[in-house]
């Protein structure tokens, strides 16, 4: 059996279930996500280079850490306070023989992101990478049921953060350096139950592609992946069962994805292999974007 046999076998396996909290921990999900296949193996895109990596204790920032030291590279990674999943994804890295450095507290205070930046420049010396991925949703019903308190509170974690991190990192980045932003599908087909979620996604579209203009003559590239239904943790934490039942299996792939199919996308955006793209987003959601 492949190892993509294997991912769409588990991705059947998966059954509706509740974390009460966000933004999930990734060691109490059955099954647990999928966050590297063994036909990967590193060829060194990434050696020499530092990468900041917020969310990166599980889900997708777990994979794209992994898939980075895989290919040489020392991570530090940010996260609220999932400390068994953080410590176990340091352990996985570290047996790549690389360095990795965490940072615990929250991207919604202006003040501890550009703290992190300044705690990586002293621990690592330097950064080269910055993958703003960190995120958090609600499931409402519509508009209506929306408060505005929760409003500016998925804006202050999944776009005002990555206004900070970015302004702290620029100082540091050079030629040939990158950043790399985590939007979704949802700014480009809707979302009913996500209008918040998806409008801050859709903030940091108009944010990756303007910001890339300014940076172009720096030759620093910014780009960003568009992942569609990928089974995380915030997907037990934030959905309710029936959403969990009919999870990515619209797609026309037919099944969520894995962490792990994202990895190859963000390893492409970091390495020599993108020298000549900025201002894109590579869609990795099954073909939904074709279907909607």
């Amino acid at each position: 059996m492949s190892e993509l046999e294997k991912q769409t076998k588990l991705s059947e396996g998966i059954t509706p279930q509740i974390q009460n909290r966000q933004p999930g921990i990734e060691s109490e999900m059955t099954p647990e996500p999928i966050y590297e296949l063994e036909s990967h193996v590193g060829s060194g895109k990434l050696k020499g280079r530092v990468a900041l990596i917020t969310g990166g204790d599980s889900g997708i920032g777990r994979a794209v850490a992994v898939g980075y030291a895989k290919e040489g590279a020392d991570i530090a990674i940010s996260y609220l306070d999932e400390h068994e999943d953080a410590e176990e994804t340091k352990a996985r890295i570290e047996q790549e023989g690389v360095k990795c450095t965490l940072h615990p507290g929250d991207i919604a205070d202006e003040a501890f992101c550009f703290q992190v930046v300044d705690d990586v420049i002293k621990a690592h010396g330097k950064l080269n990478i910055l993958v703003n991925n960190a995120a958090r949703q609600e499931v409402k019903n519509g508009i209506e049921d929306i408060s505005i308190e929760q409003f500016k509170h998925t804006f202050d974690v999944n776009f005002f953060s990555m206004v900070h991190f970015t302004k702290a990192a620029l100082p540091h980045l050079n030629a040939g350096d990158s950043l790399i932003y985590t939007t979704s599908v949802n700014p480009y087909i809707g979302h009913d139950a996500l209008i918040d979620y998806s409008s801050t996604k859709g903030a940091i579209v108009g944010f990756v592609r303007s910001v890339a203009k300014e940076l172009a003559e720096k030759a620093i590239r910014v780009n960003g992946v568009a992942p569609g239904p990928i089974w995380t943790p915030l997907i037990p934490a934030t959905m309710t069962e029936e959403m969990q039942e009919s999870f990515g299996v619209a797609t026309p792939l037919g099944r969520p994805g894995q962490p792990a199919d994202l990895v190859e996308p963000y390893i492409l955006l970091a390495s020599e292999g993108s020298a000549y793209m900025t201002g894109q987003f590579i869609h990795v959601n099954g073909g939904q974007f074709m279907t909607t």
